[in-house]
């Protein structure tokens, strides 16, 4: 099994000497410790214009080089590297600022091999980490929110020094070529589902040089490619928070009327606000939840189609048949609710019922006809699925 460690660098000539002796002594000490068989390391200068590709060129017996004439990204510059090496096992990149120890691979290599990972990365959110305290808080803020909707956990989503199974790429490929190049592999891996991924505590000292990274600036790409990605693989768990947000605040502002309507059997004509208030964020809720249920269809019929699906509490209110005996009730339940008004106006021309009670039936119906469209709009993604396994079985 063999690795490639790519080292991308821009403008990075006070340290870039030191990386890559550090980085082919560590050789011996990966192979020995990783369970691989051969290390081959590749510098990438991503458009430099410094002395670094004159360094470089100058280490040629333990390192080959690639010289971008003008910057295309760091993402770009390890994509290449990845790309000038195709029987490679094992992808690795390191920072070339000097940051994190080369000899770590090992530790990461084995961690591939005897815990069947598909990636692994080195975290610097440890005691023994010099991370700036601003960028330890923006990873902390940025797992934390990738906590929220994945099943996996990674602390450190921007690690600059990780290793990849050459067979994932495929999973996780288009990544971006900027420097949100390793959250959006983080973001990807995690959220994907087919892929595993690990991370190990690394020491990290203070970089050589000046940095590239823009807290502001690089920080706002790092969580807009975040939010992509959750977006792209599980969108349904942020319209469940959402619908969440929504039902609570309608059933929140619904307490007062309805803890009072019980010792009294009235209702005070000014709540009225509180009803129409209440119907519109319900419905809204009924609509988000909708929209989880269409696009876990979506997502689970493309990117996840070979991944069971859970079934929720969602996937019983929208997918399952349930739905069908659901959307009937709420329109029973309407129909209840304004009966006595049809009768009387039907009788007698008029009618004399409450407000509240026209109110809710609005409420009651739109919602038995959201889960009736939503349910028929998922059968007909799912006979639409069917039809295309079929095609695609048969190319």
């Amino acid at each position: 099994m063999k690795l490639l460690v790519v080292i991308p660098a821009l403008n990075e000539e006070q340290s870039i000497e030191s990386i890559v002796q550090r980085t082919y002594e560590a050789k011996e000490h990966i192979i020995k410790n990783g369970q691989i068989t051969s290390v081959d390391i590749v510098v990438v200068s991503d458009g430099s214009t410094d002395n670094t590709v004159k360094i470089a060129s100058s280490l040629s017996d333990k390192t080959n080089l690639i010289i971008f004439e003008k910057n295309r990204g760091y993402g770009a510059a390890i994509k290449a590297g990845w790309d000038s090496m195709p029987d490679a096992d094992l992808l690795g990149f390191i920072d070339a600022d000097g940051t994190c120890e080369p000899k770590f691979f090992g530790d990461l290599c084995n961690m591939i091999v005897t815990d069947k990972a598909d990636v692994v990365l080195g975290s610097r959110l440890n005691k023994n980490s010099e991370m700036p305290l601003i960028r330890r808080l923006g990873n902390t803020i940025f797992s934390i929110l990738l906590s929220l909707v994945a099943d996996q956990k990674v602390g450190d989503t921007a690690s600059g020094m990780r290793v990849i199974r050459r067979t994932a790429l495929n999973e996780i490929m288009p990544l971006p070529d900027g420097l949100n190049f390793t959250p959006a592999m983080s973001a990807r891996v995690i959220l994907g589902g087919s892929l595993k991924i690990m991370e190990k505590d690394m020491p990290y000292s203070e970089r050589e040089g000046e940095s590239k990274l823009s807290v502001w600036k690089d920080g706002k790409r790092f969580l807009a490619v975040i939010l992509e990605n959750i977006f792209l693989y599980v969108p349904f768990r942020i319209y469940n928070y959402a619908a969440a947000f929504f039902l609570l605040f309608a059933f929140a502002l619904m307490l007062n009327p309805i803890l009072f309507y019980i010792p009294n059997h009235y209702l005070l004509e000014e709540m009225i606000y509180r009803f129409l208030v209440s119907d519109v964020f319900g419905i809204i809720g009924v609509l988000l939840l909708s929209m989880s249920s269409l696009s876990r269809n979506v997502v689970y019929s493309t990117l996840q189609s070979k991944k069971v699906r859970k079934k929720t509490l969602v996937y019983y209110m929208f997918e399952h048949p349930t739905a069908i005996v659901l959307s009937i009730i709420c329109f029973i339940i309407g129909s209840a609710l304004i009966f006595n008004s049809i009768y009387q106006r039907l009788t007698t021309a008029h009618t004399n019922e409450h407000w509240s009670r026209y109110i809710t039936m609005i409420f009651f119906y739109l919602t038995g006809t959201i889960i009736l469209l939503t349910y028929f709009a998922n059968r007909v993604m799912g006979l639409v699925r069917e039809r295309m396994n079929y095609l695609n079985s048969k190319r």
